[in-house]
């Protein structure tokens, strides 16, 4: 069987913490390892502030707990910062997080893929 769970692949979180949520495939390991936009002119630059994060998470998943879809998204990630070590280190991790955080809200601020950071509709 071909493998479908490539890099960018926009996909679902099926269960745990923050299922329900979308996310994105940075990186998959196969073989494991040991170790809505508001009206700008409605709101003050406060509320849009207020309104414009997002909250990312940085985690490893099993494939049983996701939902791909055939949607992708290109956002240039850092490979680097995002590596194995960063599940064994908090700071790492934090760094990683708030990496992926920024380019995530330049993206929902450019206005761009604007349909990954609406609400799910079932």
């Amino acid at each position: 069987m071909g493998k479908f769970m490539k890099p960018g692949k926009v996909l679902l979180v099926l269960t745990g913490h923050y299922s329900g949520r979308k996310a994105i495939i940075m990186k998959n390991i196969d073989d494991g390892t040991s170790d809505h936009p508001y009206m700008i002119a409605a709101m003050g630059k406060k509320k849009i502030a207020k309104r414009s994060k997002i909250k990312s998470f940085v985690t490893v998943y099993n494939y049983d707990h996701l939902m791909p879809t055939r949607y992708s998204v290109d956002i240039p990630l850092n490979k680097t910062v995002i590596s194995k070590d960063v599940f064994r280190d908090p700071a790492l991790k934090r760094k990683a997080r708030q990496e992926v955080k920024v380019k995530f809200e330049e993206r929902y601020k450019i206005g761009k893929n604007k349909w990954f950071f609406q609400k799910l509709r079932f």
